[in-house]
């Protein structure tokens, strides 16, 4: 069965034998000395009972005792407002209100000489009449009472509560003290945003918000001199009415606060930090302050990307990126005024919202960095270091800044092998590699404008990724000259054009020219630039003295280096 269909018959049985009562009491040789109450309905719980000197709103029906009414509250569709106690109502009344509880309803018989006695009044109650009272209490407070709080809920953690000139977002259900709803911000589904302890409200919310934890629940009591007043607000209260509020505190700040950095977990090496001017690569959770879940890095699979201290980030995150490590994990905590302010996003972020990111650094760069290397181990004797044009064979291993691993030559058995100065690699692996001794260990630290820049490398390297590289140098071969392929090692012989025409026709084909290249280089007279495919080299040296491009090689076309105006890759 439905409660409120049950309290309904509880007070039909009530009113039934109220009625049998009166009609006892009534009976002539039953004289009524004193008031006689009938509750015909109790709250289950009564907070508050009506004292002498309480101020009370109340609804009656008046009635004579052969149930003819003579007067009701709720005809004039307002309640009764009475100072109980002090004579400004019947005396009767002023016995039977005492003790009441808001809510509580009773049927009271008065005797005439506790009502309008031997006088009446006027042509509405007969002089020595009996009256019949159905009271229904709705409020009761005192000219002394104080707003009252009850916390029915208090975070674990509360590191800052509501001061005086705070601004405050909050959502409440707004009640008179007998229960009814008169306001939700629920049922408008934004919270109440205002500033606290400046008369931007009521002065019994003004008190009641002060010294409330974010999180925190509350039931805020004030009676009408900290609310409403005399007059309600003209609509859904009325006028002497106490106001209950029902509160969740959800966000709380100062406009004089900055951004606050907490539960900083900070890497054990840390041999820079970040400056203005940086490019930051860094993951992060966004929330509210009362933990609604806005954005995350995590869930895109991508880190956020973006120069700090130089406003392409909101100014409160701009500050707090400032001066961290690679690793680090902290809290940024961001005041509205810092953040989206007063209009928020729309739909993610309200208006006036304070702001929490957990951030997770994963690397961080300058536009102006060069490769950074540390030798971590050297050979004693090192007599020949690495230069460009030298061919090199070198192990790695490729991770990002976080430890996260990218390649590894160990994983294919083999070297990886290259000539220094030929934008085989990205620039800066040429850097690092240069001046090494076949041996050395180095570790190579390259920023993303010297590896693999902005657009990274699909599924490997994300985008403006600072690359680590571990690298052994394996073996070196000294490379050539710059501007040469090829050189003799030896005194060129004054025949050269003769001993490459093989078949005296004054003219050098391109199997001549490459059979004699190949034979110098194998009789150890000749050198080609190491790294490269021979053929390749040949083809092009050849190419650079055929010069009207015929196939073949004249006399005249045919020229040493060093009788060039200009230099050319070839003899």
């Amino acid at each position: 069965m439905a409660p409120g269909i049950k309290g309904r018959m509880i007070r039909h049985v009530f009113y039934l034998s109220l009625l049998v009562a009166f009609a006892a009491c009534d009976a002539p040789h039953v004289p009524l000395d004193d008031i006689f109450i009938e509750k015909t309905f109790v709250p289950e719980q009564c907070v508050r009972a009506v004292k002498v000197g309480d101020y009370v709103r109340y609804h009656y029906i008046g009635m004579f005792p052969d149930g003819t009414k003579f007067d009701s509250s709720y005809d004039r569709g307002s309640t009764y407002n009475v100072f109980v106690g002090k004579k400004q109502l019947i005396q009767g009344m002023d016995k039977a209100l005492v003790g009441m509880c808001v809510n509580e309803r009773s049927l009271v018989k008065i005797p005439p000489h506790l009502a309008y006695g031997k006088q009446g009044y006027g042509n509405i109650i007969p002089p020595d009449s009996i009256l019949h009272f159905d009271v229904l209490l709705l409020d009761v407070w005192n000219p002394e009472d104080g707003v009252q709080i009850n916390t029915y809920h208090m975070p674990t953690t509360c590191s800052r509560k509501v001061e005086v000139s705070d601004y405050v977002r909050y959502h409440y259900n707004g009640t008179l003290l007998d229960g009814t709803l008169f306001d939700s911000s629920h049922t408008r589904m934004r919270t109440y945003d205002t500033y606290v302890g400046i008369g931007w409200l009521i002065a019994g919310m003004d008190q009641g918000l002060l010294g409330m934890c974010v999180g925190e629940r509350r039931i805020i009591t004030m009676p009408p001199a900290l609310g409403y007043g005399e007059n309600g607000d003209g609509s859904d209260i009325p006028g002497q009415a106490s106001l209950v509020f029902d509160v969740v505190l959800l966000d709380l700040h100062n406009p004089r606060d900055g951004i606050a950095v907490t539960n900083q977990q900070v890497p054990q090496s840390c041999t820079r930090k970040t400056v203005a001017g940086d490019f930051v690569r860094y993951h992060y959770n966004g929330s509210l302050l009362d933990g609604t879940f806005f954005d995350s890095s995590y869930s895109r699979n991508r880190t956020y990307d973006t120069y700090v201290g130089r406003g392409y980030v909101i100014a409160g995150m701009d500050e707090g990126l400032i001066g961290v490590c690679v690793g680090e994990k902290r809290t940024i905590t961001i005041p509205p005024h810092l953040a989206y302010g007063e209009e928020g996003t729309g739909s993610k972020i309200p208006g006036s919202a304070v702001l929490v990111f957990d951030v997770h650094i994963i690397d961080f760069h300058n536009p102006s960095d060069n490769t950074e290397f540390t030798v971590t181990y050297k050979p004693e004797e090192c007599d020949k270091q690495t230069k460009k044009g030298d061919f090199v064979k070198y192990h790695y291993n490729a991770s990002l800044m976080d430890g996260s691993p990218i390649d590894s030559t160990h994983n294919y058995g083999k070297t990886y092998n290259i000539v220094l100065g030929a934008n085989q690699v990205v620039p800066g692996m040429e850097d690092g590699l240069m001046d090494m001794c076949v041996g050395e260990r180095r570790r190579l630290v390259i920023p993303p404008h010297l590896g693999y820049g902005e657009r990274g490398v699909t599924d490997e390297v994300p985008g403006s990724a600072v690359l680590v590289f571990d690298v052994e140098l394996v073996e070196m071969e000294e490379g050539l000259p710059e501007g040469y392929m090829f050189i003799w090692n030896e005194d060129v012989s004054p025949d050269l054009f003769s001993e490459m025409d093989k078949d005296n026709n004054e003219l050098v084909e391109p199997s001549e020219f490459t059979d004699y290249i190949i034979r110098q280089v194998n009789e150890g007279k000749g050198r080609l630039a190491p790294g490269f495919d021979p053929y390749r080299i040949i083809d092009n040296m050849f190419s650079n003295q055929d010069r009207d491009g015929d196939g073949k090689i004249t006399a005249a076309e045919f020229k040493l280096k060093a009788d060039e105006a200009a230099a050319h890759d070839e003899l």
